[in-house]
């Protein structure tokens, strides 16, 4: 397959695009009163408004013309058949198996390994059913009444982001508490509130062996011993991993351990074992919901033409900014209390995936890839960073999130959330031009003189992309629905930038290089293996915290 700046469809995008660069998009709107009904999708529980673009019908056929060269098509279908399309681990990618509510076969190996992936669905369906009912019962025969997932990445931002986005759906009885910083300031803090006899303990690592979910999990260990038996660990431990052998040196009972697979990537792991912590907050029944949400998704993302297709509209537009414009980030901003830490987990899911330098072939790629991705709760940002979003020079496109129907009781509320997403958008789009502003100030009794001084500071440019994605109500289903669209946008464009979104190499380096200074702290001897910067840096802090080593 030619590479990515060879394709014919983008050559003409590119030279679209020079014809189109400074196109302003409340022109777009003026010329066409159907602007909305054109460049606007609903799937289920999501509409899918793009109109606030820069954008035309046109410009939409070549970025459809760049997908199928590009064979979208054909690399979907390989991901959901178990194809080792994780070219540089050998592995194939299917978190989409996890939610395969079809049960259809999927192969990989010549196994089927939907027998597995349902196997250890019963068993995480057991176990959170007993935590959940109170007959899970601790060393002293009381009911769990705290849950602390331990992990990090993948691990952590997953199951924290779901469980405070359905947080409504939540058991009442029981807390739950996630632990991934390494800092001990964390752990200290969660430990002193909670009760050893009634507190279980999540440790989710694949390997069992990731540094700082072990660390944090030794210090859990070391506190539940002040008052339980080494016996008594198999009553509040339990593992997410793949690790027997460490998983029984720990203390957790094997009958314990939850496992999920190589061809499971950590930033698409919620939908494996380690959303037990998830699936105990909810219940299996919501729990089901929100892994047929998911499903639904992929069945709309691998069945409906590119040209109506949510994850691929939202990946091409993404692409028209990334590699024409030169835009280097993108803004997530949910209008939802319960979403506020969805833009956290979207960053890594888009920026490990697609933060790559190398294409498929071995070669640096001479052009932009994964964008910055950064953003938080919409209304707290409008009084934080909207600022540089409306009036500032750089462009950068956004999504507005937002649900129709509300879980709060204060309705007029909500009224008043879902009013700032649509100003927020229109305004971006629309701009207020210089007249526009020395009419409003005149009818606001302005003086001509600070109207002359002031106008230029209140003027808007506009012209700012975005699109607005309105969920009928957030709940299981809508919520799975919602990640699987943006976890198929990320493949997409991984497949035309023509790089492995599967694999983080990058992660690593500085994971091996922690343990090297970690001993060389540890060492009576002065650091003398890194740069003169490091080096001189390791023995400050030696010489400030440890004076007698």
């Amino acid at each position: 397959m030619p590479r990515f700046t060879k394709l014919s469809a983008y050559k003409a995008i590119k030279a679209h695009h020079l014809e189109i660069n400074n196109i302003q998009i409340r022109q777009l709107f003026e010329q066409n009163p159907q602007r909305f009904e054109q460049f606007s999708v609903s799937f289920d529980e999501i509409l899918l408004d793009f109109s606030k673009n820069r954008l035309t019908n046109q410009t939409m056929k070549l970025l459809f013309q760049l997908a199928r060269e590009s064979e979208i098509e054909t690399w979907r279908d390989k991901m959901f058949n178990g194809d080792a399309i994780n070219f540089t681990e050998h592995r194939a990618v299917l978190h989409t198996a996890l939610r395969n509510r079809s049960n259809r076969p999927i192969y990989v190996d010549n196994k089927n390994i939907m027998v597995q992936v349902n196997h250890v669905l019963d068993r995480m369906s057991l176990f959170a059913t007993k935590v959940g009912d109170g007959s899970w019962l601790g060393y002293t025969g009381k009911a769990i009444s705290d849950v602390v997932n331990i992990g990090i990445g993948g691990s952590d931002l997953g199951p924290q982001m779901a469980c405070r986005a359905l947080k409504p759906y939540q058991n009442p009885r029981i807390n739950f508490h996630f632990i991934s910083n390494v800092d001990g300031a964390d752990i200290e803090r969660k430990l002193r509130y909670l009760n050893p006899e009634t507190t279980l303990f999540i440790v989710a690592s694949k390997s069992f062996s990731t540094l700082e979910t072990m660390t944090n999990a030794n210090t859990a260990r070391d506190w539940f011993l002040k008052n339980g038996t080494k016996e008594d660990i198999k009553k509040h431990f339990v593992a997410v991993s793949t690790n027997r052998q460490a998983i029984d040196r720990f203390g957790i009972d094997p009958q314990n351990m939850f496992e999920f697979w190589d061809w499971v990537g950590g930033r698409y792991s919620i939908w494996s074992a380690i959303g037990l912590s998830l699936m105990i907050s909810i219940g299996v029944s919501h729990y089901m919901d929100f892994l047929q949400g998911a499903y639904m998704m992929d069945q709309h993302f691998r069945q409906t033409p590119l040209e109506q297709n949510l994850p691929v509209i939202m990946a091409m537009i993404g692409i028209w900014y990334n590699n024409f414009f030169h835009s280097d980030s993108h803004a997530i901003l949910p209008y939802d209390h319960y979403l506020r830490t969805l833009t956290q987990y979207l960053q890594q899911t888009d920026m490990e995936s697609n933060g790559k330098s190398v294409n498929r072939w071995g070669e640096r790629v001479n052009y932009h890839t994964g964008s910055v991705i950064w953003g938080a709760s919409g209304i707290n940002g409008q009084h934080a960073f909207f600022q540089l979003l409306h009036q500032g020079t750089k462009l950068i496109p956004a999504d507005f999130i937002v649900s129709l129907q509300t879980h709060s009781i204060y309705q007029e509320q909500h009224h008043m959330m879902v009013s700032s997403t649509l100003a927020q958008a229109e305004t971006l789009m629309r701009g207020r031009n210089y007249q526009e502003t020395i009419t409003e100030m005149k009818e606001a009794g302005i003086s001509a003189k600070e109207i002359k001084t002031l106008a230029h500071h209140r003027v808007f440019e506009g012209n700012h992309p975005s699109n607005t994605l309105l969920i009928n109500k957030l709940n299981p289903k809508s919520l799975g629905m919602l990640i699987a669209l943006y976890e198929h946008k990320i493949f997409v464009q991984g497949i035309i930038w023509n790089i492995n979104s599967f694999d983080q190499w990058g992660v690593e380096l500085g994971k091996q290089l922690t343990q090297e200074i970690m001993n060389e702290i540890h060492s009576a001897d002065e650091a003398k293996l890194h740069d003169v910067s490091t080096n001189a840096l390791i023995n400050y802090y030696k010489n400030k915290t440890l004076p007698n080593h």
